[in-house]
């Protein structure tokens, strides 16, 4: 699947960029409106910086969707409501707040391209002896059907794709459940705990206290053999 990068910020384009290439997107990045509008058209998604230097990324938005249906997904440090109405209104059809974790990113990303019927950014994943089928939404460790839930599911693929990195309760929470409501807290905790039971194995997925979780990349790796129990 091909992604137009639109980031001025050569910070952020550099991690960004190892993450989409590790989930098998082809990026190209552009640092301005005016390139945007010259390669939007050969892109199956554009992520898109709201703050450009030669042009506001809602107009460029305006722009773009003037001329396609291409989904867009604004990334952005704008974090009041009413620039995330202005957004919507313009066309984008996700929005994610910067700082984020590549793993609440791709799960955005999967989203909406499920939403305009593509398949997911990628089919198979892996992770030591860790295995998840994104189009079958189905998870294996060392050969074993972990017969996940949808949710059990989602929650695992975004601590895998963060290989080894936290990921924030609040990232989890926001891209599976889409909300940060108190009550998710406590769902998120109750999936956790669920899915450590099938894994077979607590220290697979570990605890950041007071932070979120991380897929601990050598248990996972030690599956097979049980060196990492």
């Amino acid at each position: 699947m091909r992604v137009l990068l639109v980031e001025d910020d050569n910070r952020v384009v550099e991690a960004l960029v190892e993450a989409l290439h590790r989930a098998h997107l082809t990026v190209r990045r552009v640092g301005t409106a005016a390139e945007a509008l010259t390669a939007f058209h050969d892109a199956d998604l554009v992520l898109l910086d709201m703050g450009l230097p030669d042009q506001d990324g809602l107009a460029l938005c305006r722009q773009i969707r003037a001329a396609s249906e291409v989904p867009i997904i604004a990334v952005t440090a704008r974090r009041e409501e009413a620039a995330l109405v202005s957004a919507l209104r313009a066309g984008v059809d996700d929005y994610v707040v910067k700082p984020y974790s590549p793993a609440v990113l791709l799960a955005r990303i999967e989203a909406v391209m499920r939403r305009f019927g593509h398949a997911p950014v990628t089919p198979v994943a892996e992770v030591g002896d860790l295995r998840l089928d994104h189009q079958a939404k189905e998870a294996f460790l060392a050969g074993r059907n972990l017969g996940l839930t949808r949710k059990e599911f989602e929650l695992l693929s975004m601590l895998a794709q963060a290989r080894g990195e936290c990921v924030t309760r609040e990232a989890l929470m926001g891209g599976i459940w889409d909300t940060a409501w108190v009550g998710a807290s406590r769902t998120l905790d109750v999936h956790v705990s669920s899915l450590r039971a099938k894994l077979g194995q607590p220290g697979l997925v570990q605890t950041v206290r007071g932070v979120g979780y991380r897929v601990a990349v050598e248990e996972a790796q030690g599956a097979r053999t049980g060196t990492g129990s």
